[in-house]
């Protein structure tokens, strides 16, 4: 039975993304050669205070469009896209939603108040504990003035840059109990992330405490994504990562068409 469920990767870049060079004609061929039903692509747009990384909206519908006349009839694919929404930009983002005609719309936090992540300035003159619980403030933050999206992207990303090592999730749980109560409430959702496989992480993005506390809270959508940036990376790691799940209780992962998440058995 299992054999027969709907398989889906949403969270998938191109060479619309300024970190990525992967056609996306090769990335749809890749796809289709696993044997998936659905695909979305989640281009990134950084409305940043000081740089801009933005996808070209034109160009990217366009292409989409073009991939869709050409495999369509063998799978679905998607109109999607990764916001790194910072509170100074929020109304950027609120006029992209209006004027394009997303499916889907992951809210990432790749930066706050301008300073990034990966080079280490968002982290710099602060303890492991401050940098952790703002990034996660800063979250919450935006949950609270931007509602246009559809699930939280790698939601503890910030592990990933940490230059002290492992921190502890008992720490953080009662910020991130907040945040997964607002997405509940306002009816979003979260993603499981299988970029930690590529990037040696010690757990899950999030982690399983996350997920099962979201369980817990009662959370249902939650959709699976590679955040491929190469056509190898996609769908990596799914079957592993849905027996996880199975354990932890879940029974249902979530597409998306017109912002409107679609259950199916997980």
């Amino acid at each position: 039975m299992r054999e027969s469920l709907l398989t889906a990767d949403y969270h998938v870049h191109t060479d619309f993304s300024d970190d990525s060079q992967a056609p996306m004609d090769a990335v749809v061929r890749r796809a289709l050669e696993l044997g998936l039903d659905e695909i979305c692509f989640t281009e990134h747009v950084d409305h940043g205070i000081k740089t801009v990384t933005n996808c070209c909206y034109p160009a990217y519908f366009q292409e989409l469009e073009r991939m869709r006349e050409r495999y369509g009839d063998r799978i679905v694919i998607r109109m999607g896209i990764e916001f790194g929404v910072q509170m100074e930009t929020v109304p950027q983002y609120q006029e992209d939603f209006r004027r394009w005609p997303f499916d889907f719309v992951i809210l990432s936090n790749h930066q706050v108040g301008g300073k990034e992540f990966w080079n280490g300035q968002f982290q710099e003159g602060k303890t492991q504990e401050q940098f952790h619980t703002a990034y996660y403030e800063a979250i919450l933050q935006v949950m609270e003035g931007f509602q246009d999206y559809s699930i939280l992207g790698h939601l503890d990303m910030i592990k990933r840059y940490d230059p002290h090592g492992p921190y502890p999730d008992e720490k953080i749980l009662p910020i991130v109990e907040e945040i997964l109560r607002r997405a509940i409430r306002d009816g979003k959702g979260i993603e499981v992330n299988t970029s930690s496989f590529r990037y040696g992480l010690p757990d899950l993005t999030p982690s399983e405490r996350i997920l099962e506390l979201y369980h817990d809270l009662g959370g249902r959508v939650l959709t699976l994504g590679s955040d491929a940036h190469d056509a190898s990376h996609l769908a990596d790691h799914f079957p592993e990562i849905r027996e996880i799940l199975r354990e932890i209780g879940f029974r249902e992962l979530c597409t998306f068409e017109r912002m409107r998440p679609i259950f199916h058995p997980l």
